[in-house]
This record gives structure tokens, C-alpha cells and sequence, in this order.
């Protein structure tokens, strides 16, 4: 049969034959199952499927195997088939033996597996086992554009208009693919549309088909819209990633009405963070893209209200103390208490050359989209943030070479020490620092670099396949009133910050209220933010606390 390789090697007879049992009664009709015992077997079989081309969508290897750990197998595993998500299977309380456990937790830390694997009990079946299973197989899914339910881009060219949908699509983490108009694949879907069609052409899931839409057309094929009938809220929040989705979810949840406005989509920044391995209660690390998603349906299902593509434009206080903020697209829309949480989006570089070549091998932002463009190839990541540090890791499991440039004399300044010591640890990544990338080139696709260093001036050009830039960021503040205090970068000042001789209320100013009353701000726009996601969640839940301390007042 055809289909996806999943393929699986482990000494213990026994072991295996209860692996094989379980994923042939639940898998074997949609992937190919190849239960192996030895890892010379299992890396011939590899390597043939990746000559052929074949998918793998999942390696797992038991740790003590003839002449090889399984780590080391699952290692060579990911350099032959980079998209393949790869576990090690570990018997029950194993991790309590430290020569094991110190291996499980070198071999995540450095890459080189994706997570361990619970093997299944011998009385079937095991749906711990299989709820591991489908996890990672939805991973898979998802990084292979293979995930259901997807929208198909068909364009002439990677960039322009193409590129701005498939940016807005990804921004609101919504399954995409792109094809070229003149591919096997563009061909096709443009067969079905029909003769005439206008370019670029979405393709829904439905099979319903857009003309070159604009962003409101997309959002409402996507079913986000406010319905006219209501223009009036109890909270209105502004951003819809991380700080703006964890308020919606306790506002909602609490009985307010609450509607959250984004002009880009679902996640913010966090979609671009390829795995965010230190948040709270997912052992197995999360992509920003899925956190968003699950935050998302949390929030619609407690009731919160979505419009996606929209661009609040201006924010004003009404005689009778309500706010009106007006939408591109929805027009007015009155809310007892506005939430700031738009976020800061990254500085642009300013290289013309580089500009003109944006969506097609430079990229603004994370590289989870991109990433298995790039195998085989030299690629670049610019920053010395955290963000950065997780794209450069993702990056390196399909690069032949990836080096990430930072500015600094040092890592320590702004990134945190668990992502440190995973680049350290990672072969096919490098630090150069000091460095700046100042020019670079290429006919239709990014080819070249130049970089120079900061000490020496001494420039450099430098083979390319791709560039991903994280350069600092800049708050998306530039709607807001007058009234509205900010620092010298344009970040939201709340709370302690705030002048209290302008302060216009009998009241102190609440935490996170900033200089115009009922008013909030949280997350990355808010001055002194710490700029991770957990704080963000956070302010977000900070935020309804105020909010229930003006409805206690009377004053909501």
C-alpha cells in the first residue's frame, strides 16, 4: 500500500510485538508499518525510503539495540527524513533509573528525539499509549502541510500578493499550502476552478474558490466576522495572541461578553515560535501555532466573539464613559473596557535588496512554515532572542548548515540558558557574533548574503537559502490616541508607570490600566512586559482581575 512510513526497531521481542500490535490495529489502513529488530535493518530502510522519496512520519526505537542506542538511530533518522518525528520508547518508571533517565533528558535536550514513548501494556488496548501516538502524528501532519482541512494557495510568484495571504494564513494559524500556477499541483486545482480564474486563487476546504480576495473576503470564508446586531460588549479586546486569546478565555468564561479584534489573525508573535518547550503542562513542548489554536477554541466555546483581518483604527471615549473603538471593516463598536493586546511585530532590516526579496527565502519572524523549504541548504536567522534561538534549532533539523547572527558579544544576554545550551549541542549550528547581515542578493530567490563584522568591518558574502530576521520589536501603538501614555519606543505605560498628576480619575490607576480609564494593557505592548508567553498568558488572566474589580465598583 502507499501512504506514510512509520517505521519502528526495538530488541525486546516482546516489546515489539505489542508496538506492532497496537499501530496495526489502529494505523496499518493509512500508513506503511515496518517493525524492524535490528538497526542495521531499520537504517537500510530508512535510507531506501529516502531515496524513493517516501514520507516517514514517525521513527521509534527502543534505547538498547545491537551495536547502536537507540538515540544515535533516532539521530540518523532525523538527518534522513527531517520532517519525521522520532520518539524513544522507554518501559514504565524508567526515567527513575538514572543512567536512563539522564539519557531521555540529554537526547530531548539536544534534539535529538522529539519525546520519549510509554511502550503499550501487553492487555490491549493502551490508550495512553495511542493518545502519544496521534500527538506526534498530528505533528507530522501539520508540519507536512498534510493536516485536513487545509486552504490551497495557486499563484504566478512566491512573493506579492501570494505572499501576503499565505503570511495573513499563517498569522491566524490556519492550514495552508502554495502551489505555483504553473506546477503539477497548481495546475490541477486550477483546472477545477475553472478557465478565467484570477490569481492568486484560494482554494477552500469546502471547495469553494476565492478570485485574488482581500483580507475581509478570506476572514469571512474563514467564519470570522461581527455580526451586525452586536456592537456592544462588556470587554473588547485588541490582539489576539497570547495576552489577548488568555483574556478572552477568562472573560468569557466569567459571563462577560467579550469580542477580540486582530488585524493579522490568531497567535501573534507565538505562531512563529517553532517549539516552546518551557511552558507549563506540555511535557513534550508546544508550537506557538497550536497554543494559539487550542487557546482559540477554548475561548469560542466559553462564547467569546472573533473578528479576524479587521484593523482597529481609533479608540475614543463616549459622553456616557463607554468606549467606541471603530474596525476597518465592522465599523463603530462600543465596549465598557478596552484590553490592549496588540503585541510588537519585528523591526525591518532595511536592506532594499533584502526587502525586495521578502517571501521568497527572507523572512520577517519564525520559521515554522518555511522550514522544510530550506533542506539542504545554508540559512541565516538574525537575533539573539529566545525566538530566535527556537527558530535556528527548528531550522537546523532541515539546513545543512544554519547560522544564527547576533549583534551582541553574547547569547546570555537575551536568551535563555536551556536554548544556549541546545545550540551549543547542535552540529549543524553556529554563533556568529558581533555580526550583522548588511547586503545580499539573488534573481527570484534570496542566493547571497554579505555580513560584516561589527569589530573589524570586515564584510563577507555567503551562499544563502534562506534568511529569518528577529531584530527587535516595534509596538503596534501607532492607532492610539494622544491620551493614551507611552514610552520613547511606543510601549504602553500602565499601572505604577503612569504620571500620576494626568491621572484623570478620583481613583488610582489598576495595575494594568493605562493613562485613559478602563482601559487595560498586557503583554508584549506594555511597558516592561517580560517578552515570553507564559507572562503574557498571564497578564491576560491579570487583566479580567481588574475587571472584576470595576464590576464590583459599579463602575463596569
Amino acid at each position: 500500500m502507499s501512504g506514510p512510513a512509520v517505521v519502528v526497531v526495538d530488541a525486546d521481542p516482546g516489546a515489539l510485538r505489542d508496538v506492532e500490535r497496537e499501530l496495526s490495529e489502529r494505523y496499518a489502513r493509512h500508513y506503511r508499518l515496518f517493525c524492524l529488530s535490528s538497526p542495521l535493518d531499520a537504517r537500510v530502510q530508512l535510507k531506501e525510503l529516502a531515496e524513493s522519496g517516501d514520507d516517514v512520519a514517525l521513527v521509534l526505537a527502543g534505547q538498547d539495540l545491537s551495536g547502536m542506542t537507540g538515540t544515535e538511530l533516532l539521530e540518523e533518522a532525523g538527518h534522513l527524513h527531517p520532517h519525521a518525528k522520532r520518539g524513544l520508547l522507554v518501559d514504565w518508571g524508567s526515567w527513575g533509573d538514572e543512567p536512563a533517565g539522564e539519557a531521555i533528558f540529554d537526547a530531548i535536550a539536544h534534539g535529538r528525539i522529539d519525546h520519549y514513548v510509554l511502550r503499550p501494556a501487553a492487555e490491549p488496548p493502551d490508550e495512553l499509549f495511542h493518545q502519544t501516538i496521534s500527538g506526534l502524528l498530528l505533528e507530522w501532519a501539520e508540519t507536512r502541510r498534510a493536516f485536513p482541512y487545509a486552504i490551497h494557495i495557486v499563484a504566478n510568484s512566491w512573493t506579492g500578493r501570494a505572499y501576503e495571504l499565505r503570511d495573513v494564513l499563517g498569522r491566524c494559524a490556519i492550514p495552508h499550502a502554495f502551489s505555483l500556477a504553473d506546477s503539477d499541483d497548481g495546475r490541477e486545482i486550477l483546472d477545477k476552478a475553472g478557465h478565467g480564474s484570477k490569481l492568486p486563487l484560494v482554494a477552500l476546504p469546502n471547495g469553494d474558490f476565492l478570485h485574488d480576495p482581500s483580507n475581509a473576503e478570506l476572514s469571512l470564508a474563514a467564519g470570522s466576522r461581527v455580526h451586525p446586531e452586536e456592537q456592544e460588549f462588556d470587554l473588547l479586546i485588541v490582539g489576539a495572541g497570547p495576552a489577548g486569546l488568555s483574556a478572552a478565555v477568562y472573560a468569557a468564561s466569567e459571563g462577560f461578553q467579550t469580542l477580540v479584534v486582530d488585524q493579522g489573525g490568531l497567535g501573534g508573535q507565538a505562531t512563529s515560535s517553532s517549539l516552546i518547550r518551557n511552558y507549563l503542562g506540555f511535557p513534550r513542548g508546544v508550537t506557538g501555532r497550536r497554543l494559539a489554536q487550542q487557546a482559540y477554541d477554548q475561548a469560542w466555546v466559553f462564547g467569546a466573539s472573533f473578528a479576524f483581518m479587521q484593523q482597529a483604527t481609533d479608540l475614543r471615549r463616549q459622553d456616557d464613559d463607554s468606549l467606541l473603538v471603530t474596525l476597518s471593516d465592522s465599523g463603530p463598536i462600543r465596549a465598557s473596557v478596552v484590553l490592549l493586546a496588540t503585541g510588537a511585530s519585528y523591526r525591518r532590516l532595511g536592506v532594499p535588496e533584502l526587502e525586495a526579496l521578502n517571501g521568497a527565502g527572507v523572512f520577517y519572524g519564525g520559521s515554522t512554515s518555511e522550514a522544510p523549504g530550506m533542506s539542504g541548504g545554508d540559512v541565516y536567522v538574525v537575533g539573539g532572542a529566545n525566538s530566535a534561538g527556537q527558530a535556528a534549532l527548528h531550522l537546523a533539523r532541515y539546513a545543512r548548515q544554519v547560522t544564527l547572527v547576533v549583534r551582541a558579544k553574547s547569547l546570555e544576554a537575551g536568551m535563555s540558558h536551556y536554548l544556549i545550551r541546545q545550540i551549543q549541542a547542535t552540529p549543524r549550528l553556529r554563533v556568529r557574533l558581533e555580526t550583522e547581515v548588511v547586503g545580499g542578493s539573488g534573481d527570484g530567490w534570496l542566493e547571497r548574503l554579505v555580513l560584516r563584522d561589527r569589530a573589524s568591518g570586515r564584510e563577507e558574502s555567503v551562499e544563502a537559502m534562506g534568511l529569518f530576521l528577529m531584530i527587535g520589536a516595534h509596538p503596534h501603538t501607532d492607532w492610539l490616541p494622544d491620551g493614551i501614555e507611552r514610552d520613547p519606543g511606543g510601549f504602553v505605560l500602565t499601572g505604577l508607570d503612569l504620571d500620576k498628576a494626568q491621572w484623570p480619575a478620583e481613583r488610582d490607576p489598576l495595575l494594568l490600566e493605562t493613562s485613559l480609564p478602563r482601559v487595560f494593557a498586557a503583554g508584549d505592548v506594555r511597558h516592561g512586559s517580560v517578552k515570553r508567553v507564559a507572562s503574557a498568558v498571564g497578564e491576560g488572566s491579570v487583566a479580567i482581575q481588574m475587571l472584576h474589580r470595576l464590576a464590583v465598583d459599579d463602575r463596569l
